[in-house]
């Protein structure tokens, strides 16, 4: 009994065939005895195996007009960088045509259109699927075959609902080589002693609770594994096989035509194959199925594993390019030679060219693949949705919403991808249980910006930035910022400065009241804390690795790095003088306001000039680091 899982809306009967080439309505000469040699070798195989069903060789085509199926094949080069690769033809393939099922699951379509009548409706079933890619395949030099075999119910039908969504792959993880443990030789005291009965006890609970959860477990697979299909591995599917070698392909791979994904041959999803062909032969797989094609053989050339239709003519010859001269007596001394090469000449048969037209696909046609505007992917707890590239006005051309369950009701998670955008913006991330935003932007953003987070683009409100710092002059690889402080950190600069933490005090409230922006009215800088990495070239008491300016307090403190034999570290502290009134330009020094602790050198720090001289540099410096805080909240 064939009944289809689903009607298509489409009526391939109404299609005008008028404008098609003669060579869609016609056979010529060489096609009708191509035609005649495959009639006779169906008749053979149907004797010698009447057990096997009927082989996929001559449907009609759109007008009617039986063909051979390797002269649908039609090897085509586009002049699209990405159609170069397997990978590309495959996406492209199966974004442009919409999968039509098969009438009957269980046996082959009784006609195979061309892919130029598939490529204009952008619709099609596995076959038309098969053909088109195989096409493009051959075509980029790819040594690939269409095949006809069995494949799962959800291969067939395109169900992809229990699979995982190949973003959310994680790569194969790269384990490090085993080191020799240092610990192996050391001598190993016993443990503390335990009871042995309490520790079968102990076990025995565990083994008692894992049951009862493996219950569980087993009742829920239950509820949740679909019912078994009662037509499996009699349900027909095409697929596309590409063999190791051209194209530095390292191993013989599968290609499912509805998804583009490339499959194992050992993958369970495919449970036999009848045939196979390409645009030269035919080949009908003579090797046990029952365990799927995890055993299959694809030499094509083993006669025992696959019987080919039509004598190999174009092998290269394993004679010497030049042998040396017979004796004529022995050239006719043994005729029998003489009939199985001519008997072999015979037998061999040059394909004629394929009677499909050129295919062609315009470049509005290959930017714009999907016919229904969009196409929605459903996966396990997830959904993938696709536009072309200028579709949505915001460049949006991919977006991935992970969920929570099977039923796709409550958002986990929301990755957007785009494209052509001004601002450079290729991903989006949201989370939806904390609301956080991610902008990832590519290289060339006029503030050099690589990803952006935030929950509200009003400013002091929560930001963290990363930069492409070796494009920035000042090394900033990320800057945090909320309402009461700023960290920022850096990469290679030559000052050594790895981080900086500014903290913020409360803005004026009578400025704030009286409407007076925020600009001009800035958050009072309360602290600047710098931190350094050790610089090889200064002594370590030298070396500063934390500076802290308390700027209301008017307070300096410098701490030191610590060589190795050191336990404290170098330090020294100006503060402010109490009862004296602060001046611009004016830098009051004396015993009272400066103490300095440098235990391991020499006593350069008692010297007041040199102390003089430093806190003068550090006035400075603290004035330029405040403009940089006010141009960081700016840039922000």
């Amino acid at each position: 009994l064939c009944l289809p899982c689903h009607v298509s809306d489409f009526d391939w009967s109404s299609i005008d065939t008028s404008h098609l080439p003669s060579s869609y309505k016609t056979n010529s000469q060489q096609e009708k005895e191509l035609l005649q040699l495959a009639d006779h070798f169906l008749q053979q195989y149907t004797h010698l195996c009447p057990d096997r069903k009927p082989l996929f060789i001559h449907p009609v085509n759109e007008c009617g007009v039986q063909k051979f199926v390797s002269m649908t094949v039609r090897p085509t080069l586009l002049p699209y960088p990405d159609l170069y690769y397997w990978s590309g033809c495959a996406s492209f393939v199966c974004d442009y045509l919409i999968m039509e099922p098969l009438k009957c699951p269980i046996t082959p379509p009784s006609s195979l259109y061309s892919p130029t009548t598939i490529l204009k409706y952008q619709r099609g079933n596995c076959f038309d699927f098969t053909v088109l890619l195989c096409s493009l395949l051959i075509g980029a030099g790819y040594d690939a075959y269409c095949v006809h075999g069995y494949a799962t119910l959800e291969m067939c039908s395109l169900d992809q609902t229990q699979e995982l969504c190949p973003r959310l792959r994680k790569p194969p993880e790269v384990r490090p080589a085993v080191k020799e443990d240092p610990n192996k030789y050391r001598i190993k005291y016993p443990l503390e002693p335990q009871s042995k009965f309490e520790l079968q006890q102990k076990a025995k609970k565990e083994e008692e609770t894992e049951s009862a959860q493996e219950e569980e477990r087993e009742g829920e697979v239950e509820v949740e594994k679909p019912k078994r299909d009662p037509l499996h591995g009699l349900r027909v599917h095409a697929w596309v096989l590409v063999l190791s070698g051209k194209r530095n392909v390292p191993e013989t791979f599968f290609i499912n035509p509805f998804t583009g994904d490339s499959h194992s041959i050992t993958d369970e999803c495919f449970l036999g194959i009848e045939s196979l062909w390409n645009h030269r032969n035919y080949w009908v797989n003579m090797q046990d199925c029952r365990k799927g094609c995890k055993d299959l053989s694809f030499d094509l050339s083993d006669s025992v594993c696959w019987e080919i239709m039509f004598t190999e003519s174009n092998k290269p010859s394993q004679l010497p390019t030049e042998s040396p001269k017979k004796d004529t007596a022995d050239m006719v001394s043994d005729p029998s030679d003489v009939l199985q090469e001519k008997e072999e000449i015979e037998m061999s048969f040059e394909m004629p060219l394929s009677w499909v037209a050129q295919i062609k696909v315009s470049c509005r046609e290959y930017e714009n693949p999907f016919s229904r505007g969009k196409k929605v992917i459903l996966y396990n707890k997830a959904k993938l949705e696709k536009w072309a590239a200028y579709a949505n006005g915001d460049g949006l051309v991919e977006r991935l919403t992970v969920y929570a369950d099977s039923d796709r009701t409550e958002e986990l998670e929301v990755k957007e991808w785009f494209k052509h955008r001004e601002d450079l913006l290729y991903m989006r991330e949201v989370n939806k249980q904390t609301q956080l935003i991610t902008d990832h932007f590519g290289p060339g953003h006029p503030l050099l910006l690589k990803a952006l987070s935030y929950t509200s683009l009003e400013p002091e409100t929560g930001h963290t930035v990363e930069f492409y710092h070796t494009a920035r002059v000042d090394g900033l690889w990320k800057r945090f910022e909320n309402a009461t402080e700023m960290t920022e950190h850096f990469v290679g600069r030559e000052d050594f400065l790895h981080m900086r933490h500014i903290e913020f005090g409360e803005r004026d409230k009578r400025m704030e009241k009286a409407g007076i922006t925020a600009d001009a009215n800035p958050r009072p800088i309360v602290q600047i804390k710098e931190y350094f990495h050790r610089n090889p070239e200064k002594p370590a008491d030298e070396d500063i690795e934390e500076r802290i300016f308390m700027v209301i307090d008017d307070i300096i403190q410098l701490s030191y790095h610590l060589e190795l034999h050191d336990t404290i570290a170098s330090k020294v502290v100006f503060c402010r003088v109490i009862g004296r009134e602060k001046r611009e330009d004016e830098i009051f020094l004396s015993r009272e306001n400066s103490v300095t602790y440098q235990p391991w050198s020499p006593g350069k720090h008692k010297n007041m000039l040199h102390l003089y001289d430093l806190l003068w540099e550090l006035r400075a410096e603290q004035k330029e680091l405040k403009q940089q805080v006010r141009d960081s909240e700016a840039e922000v």
